[in-house]
């Protein structure tokens, strides 16, 4: 059975599929025609219900989970890990609601941590993630919302952090960050989806085990050729959760939920989840 696969080729997802696009592991009777794609172009083919699995923001899940259900591996979740809003060191005291800023998308996770944290922010210039920062050193924007590997480049550029939107949100929620994870079709099997899950959580466990086994693959796709950043960036997003969600991350999606749907109930949130 052949199964399109859609992930982004930033170093944490190039560091876990690898493996399955390399055929490292035994995927079986499934095979994945995989594509690249920045992230916030994965959240509109999602929302447009195109690939049968794809890594998605965990913004965009909320707007998909009549379509896709979250695999229990694959998700960049955790603490001290989320985006940063940051500008030139003359904007840095400036008043955000009256900012231009650049977002990597109205889909993502970082969008959604952004109008968490200031809520009357309203002039947005959506943006390659990779852009972003020439975005504000440009002029073209006043500050800018950067996630990836910016988040190890950008005071090297002369570039000022306003705030740490992951670290509000945990100040404020006491939960992990949940940027985003891998998501199936709710229209394929039960035991497909299950296959599916079981192979993700494989391809994880290689990536950890053999750390090195996907360089070339990571370099390839990377923004930033830098072995130091790609691994900073791998090891900042990559953890335990990645391996399985497990009770914790699970409830940290669900808050997510929560806060964009206040009323979102518990016999919703028992069926984000496939079943392992």
């Amino acid at each position: 059975m052949k199964l399109t696969l859609s992930f982004s080729p930033c170093p944490n997802d190039t560091f876990i599929f690898e493996p399955i696009v390399n055929k490292r592991i035994d995927t079986g009777n499934l095979a994945f025609e995989t594509t690249l794609n920045d992230v916030e172009q994965l959240n509109k083919a999602a929302i447009n219900g195109l690939p049968d699995v794809t890594k998605l923001s965990f913004n965009a899940f909320t707007r998909v989970y009549d379509q896709y259900q979250m695999l229990n591996s694959g998700s960049a979740l955790g603490r001290n890990c989320g985006p940063l809003l940051i500008t030139l060191p003359a904007k840095k005291d400036s008043e955000v609601g009256k900012l231009k800023i650049a977002i990597p998308g109205y889909n993502t996770t970082a969008f959604l941590l952004l109008k968490y944290a200031f809520p009357k922010a309203e002039i947005f210039m959506e943006t390659i993630f990779s852009d972003i920062e020439n975005a504000v050193l440009e002029g073209r924007v006043d500050a800018g919302v950067i996630i990836h590997e910016n988040r190890f480049t950008f005071e090297s550029k002369g570039l000022v952090k306003i705030m740490d939107l992951g670290e509000y949100w945990e100040s404020k929620t006491e939960s992990p960050i949940p940027l985003g994870g891998i998501a199936v079709k709710r229209s394929l099997s039960d035991y497909v989806k299950s296959k599916i899950d079981t192979i993700m959580a494989q391809s994880v466990e290689y990536a950890f085990n053999h750390p090195q086994s996907g360089l070339e693959y990571i370099r390839q796709h990377a923004q930033e050729m830098d072995d130091k950043v790609m691994y900073a960036h791998i090891n900042l997003y990559v953890n335990e959760f990645t391996k399985s969600l497990g009770t914790e991350g699970k409830n940290a999606v669900i808050n997510l939920f929560r806060t964009v749907y206040p009323d979102f109930s518990d016999m919703e949130s028992q069926d984000l989840f496939v079943t392992p």
